[in-house]
């Protein structure tokens, strides 16, 4: 008997998805047939930081929420001994009241609300960033016990989304910052800075690095006891090796072993989470003139103000995979290579997953197709436009079985049973 170790990640959500729609198809006519579903698969959860600790052993991850919230992603990072960077009110109570250490938290947003800073304090979370005059004075007003870290500009231009447009302090500005914080008696104990959400550019983590040293010496002059670098976020599945490499020889060549650096990973760790499976709920083929210039048109079940919001965000191609029903041929499917434009299920005419899609066979209505590495900023950035609803049954896979859960369902009212390191 073939069990779950057993069977490659790949050939298990494959397993599972085929499973699911066969129990779906028992009942055609309702409406769970024609919503979207995903699969996650902690152990590529576990693989990812098996290579954060082999790459980078002397920076510890404190995991990006935002990218995806999913509370047994963030429970199972716990377990592994990650941090969490928080940059909300509802994102530090969510990672607290999974019983999370509150000094395992960084507040790391340079323009909070009042009410955030205040439950900061008052949970006990430790630290936070800033990046102007105006932050430092509300911080001295309403939550003068958090340790401060000054965000400094840094931009990686290739970078999927560029955060230097909105935060950042220039290095022009640095030192009068540091002038201010020690005025109001505040602590800065550090620096930080995000090269871009998506980065590819490992030069851009350099020149960070390197002004940031630049800024702790300033702070050092002032009498700040600078020992904290934060390097954010940014790194991406298909180039990290190279970009932690530069990274950490940067770092050991600016700033003494006794510096406590930390990073803000999020795409990194969630990216190949999920796997999700999309419905074909209908087609259009071409005809008359138009099938001479213009691609076959399939349409999903989810579409960009779903999961797929990337691909306007950051101009992400997807590319989907059609789950077989069975090994045998179809004698009624077209075979050979067929090529289709995608489409979500809302009446916009910008909700197109992929502009042209090539498939090795004809696609029909009621086909389903699957989406690898759907783990970041897809559910977290899901809406209800049109009617459409952003409820997504997520079946989670770990060592031992597969279970489901509704992401409706809260870790206070059920217990989970797939916990334990893989």
């Amino acid at each position: 008997m073939t069990t779950v170790k057993d069977m490659s990640s790949d050939a298990l959500i494959d397993s599972i998805i085929k499973e699911r729609i066969r129990k779906l198809n028992q009942n055609s006519i309702d409406i769970e047939h024609d919503l979207p579903f995903l699969v996650a698969d902690t152990r590529r959860i576990f693989r990812q930081h098996e290579r954060w600790l082999q790459c980078l052993p002397h920076i510890t991850p404190f995991y990006a929420v935002k990218c995806n919230s999913d509370v047994r992603l963030l429970r199972y990072l716990a377990r592994l001994g990650v941090g969490f960077d928080c940059a909300s009110w509802g994102e530090m109570k969510l990672v607290l009241d999974l019983g999370v250490d509150p000094t395992r938290i960084i507040f790391a947003h340079p323009c909070k609300a009042v009410s955030a800073l205040q439950m900061a304090t008052r949970r006990g979370v430790p630290r936070t960033t800033f990046d102007n005059v105006d932050e430092l004075e509300k911080i001295k007003n309403y939550a003068p016990s958090l340790r401060l870290l000054l965000r400094i500009y840094a931009d990686d231009a290739t970078a999927l989304v560029s955060l230097g447009n909105k935060f950042g302090a220039p290095l022009d500005t640095t030192k009068a910052l540091l002038l201010k914080a020690k005025d109001l008696g505040l602590t800065v104990e550090g620096v930080s800075f995000h090269v871009g959400s998506g980065a590819s550019s490992a030069d851009t983590f350099v020149t960070a690095v390197q002004n940031a040293q630049r800024v702790f010496q300033q702070g050092q002059q002032l009498g700040f006891n600078m020992h904290v670098l934060d390097v954010g976020g940014g790194f991406q599945d298909s180039n990290f090796e190279q970009m932690a490499l530069t990274l950490q020889q940067t770092i050991e060549k600016e700033f003494p072993p006794s510096t406590q650096v930390i990073a803000e990973p999020g795409r990194y760790y969630a990216r190949s989470f999920y796997t999700a499976a999309c419905k074909v709920i209908a087609r259009r083929k071409q005809i008359g003139q138009d099938r001479l210039t213009h691609t076959d048109m399939l349409y999903l079940n989810d579409g960009i103000y779903g999961c797929f919001m990337n691909a306007v965000a950051e101009n992400e191609i997807y590319c989907p995979i059609l789950v077989r029903r069975g090994t045998a041929s179809d004698p009624e499917r077209e075979t050979g290579e067929h090529r289709y434009s995608v489409w979500g299920p809302t009446c916009d005419g910008l909700d197109c997953i992929a502009k042209e899609a090539t498939m090795d066979c004809e696609i029909k209505v009621g086909d389903w197709v699957k989406f690898e590495n759907m783990g970041s900023y897809t559910v977290a950035t899901s809406t209800q436009f049109n009617g459409f609803p952003n409820r997504y049954d997520i079946i989670y896979v770990d060592d031992h079985l597969p279970l489901r859960w509704d992401r409706e369902i809260t870790a206070s009212s059920k217990r989970i049973r797939s916990e334990a390191v893989l």
